[in-house]
């Protein structure tokens, strides 16, 4: 006769508690990049929409963009860091294999102890932590978990590719998830297409660059037009899936806060869910440029503050990017 194990409950339901970011001080405009690559501020804002974004100081890494952003969130929920019971971070950009930068941040917040672990889930990270905490919060593997979304992406693109350059910046954004009376993280939609993976990839291995540093230094490149046309189709069903697992319609959105990849992408995305000109739009991208992980709890923060998007309101969340991979939720804003 088998042995019966012990389990944990959790609770009945989780929500996103507080939202805290942290944007480099650096502002490059659309003319500095062009002195880098062959191009027009003209032609940079009508293919991506962005008029400047944030670069890191030597002195910015992503262990201290995380810890600053995570500091923030913690704060504003009202917890202490010792409080929390697993911290998720989601990169591509931390320069060690290992350890993780997740476990780094916990000694600088102060949560020594508690579990850690990084996301290489591109773009898609922050969307996969937000829906890796939510169970982990219903199942009682923890009762509050920072989740963050950081990239220095300045470290790993070449400043004179002209399809990278405009687009890619740096900044950090965590959420504090934690135990909710009624739902406040809808299921998530999400997978991954590998038969895709050269659509964003890096220019080699590091391996590679170690034995034959004539490679050059591995950097971020991007088959644009096959991103463009992957994400305005199967995005917008994630987009439609998510919603329907919701048990909402998009005219019950308070606001729609997709990955900052590119205005185009989000306008198709727009028309595609047929969302209703009254539900306001994350733009973040327009000045903060494109984040990966960090982009959708930056654009949160963003929306709460300037009052685009009202505290307690309805939002859906997507994600995608390299892999190809993506996640879209519905959540209840903090």
């Amino acid at each position: 006769m088998a042995t019966e194990l012990a389990s944990t409950i959790g609770s009945p339901h989780a929500r996103i508690l507080s939202v805290g970011t942290y944007r480099p001080d650096r502002v490059v405009t659309n003319a500095e990049v062009c002195e880098w690559i062959d191009s027009t501020d003209e032609w940079i804002r009508e293919r991506s929409g962005i008029t400047e974004r944030r670069h890191a100081s030597d002195q910015d890494t992503v262990v201290s963009m995380a810890t600053a952003s995570g500091l923030k969130a913690i704060a504003a929920a009202g917890i202490s860091p010792s409080d929390i019971g697993m911290i998720l971070l989601a990169t591509v950009s931390h320069p060690y294999p290992t350890p993780s930068a997740a476990v780094e941040v916990g000694e600088l917040i102060g949560a020594r102890g508690a579990p850690a672990m990084d996301i290489s889930a591109a773009c898609a990270g922050f969307c996969y932590g937000v829906a890796i905490a939510s169970d982990m919060v219903r199942g009682g593997s923890a009762t509050y978990v920072l989740v963050i979304g950081v990239e220095k992406l300045t470290d790993i693109v070449d400043k004179h590719d002209r399809g990278t350059a405009f687009l890619f910046a740096d900044g950090a954004g965590a959420v504090v998830i934690g135990p909710s009376e009624t739902p406040g993280i809808a299921p998530v939609v999400w997978g991954g297409d590998g038969s895709q993976i050269d659509a964003i990839n890096m220019t080699s291995s590091s391996v590679a660059f170690r034995d034959n540093p004539e490679l050059g230094y591995p950097t971020v490149v991007m088959a644009g037009q096959q991103v463009f046309r992957w994400a305005v189709t199967e995005m917008a069903k994630a987009s439609t899936d998510a919603l329907d697992r919701a048990g909402i319609t998009a005219d019950q959105l308070d606001a729609f806060i997709p990955h900052q990849a590119n205005n185009r992408i989000t306008d198709a995305l727009v028309r595609a869910i047929n969302l209703p000109d009254t539900v306001p739009v994350a733009r973040d991208i327009i000045t903060s440029g494109n984040t990966s992980a960090a982009s959708i709890p930056l654009a949160m923060e963003r929306m709460l503050e300037n009052g685009e998007a009202p505290p307690g309101g309805t939002a859906l969340l997507i994600g995608f990017g390299a892999g190809l991979v993506y996640a879209a939720q519905v959540v209840t804003l903090p």
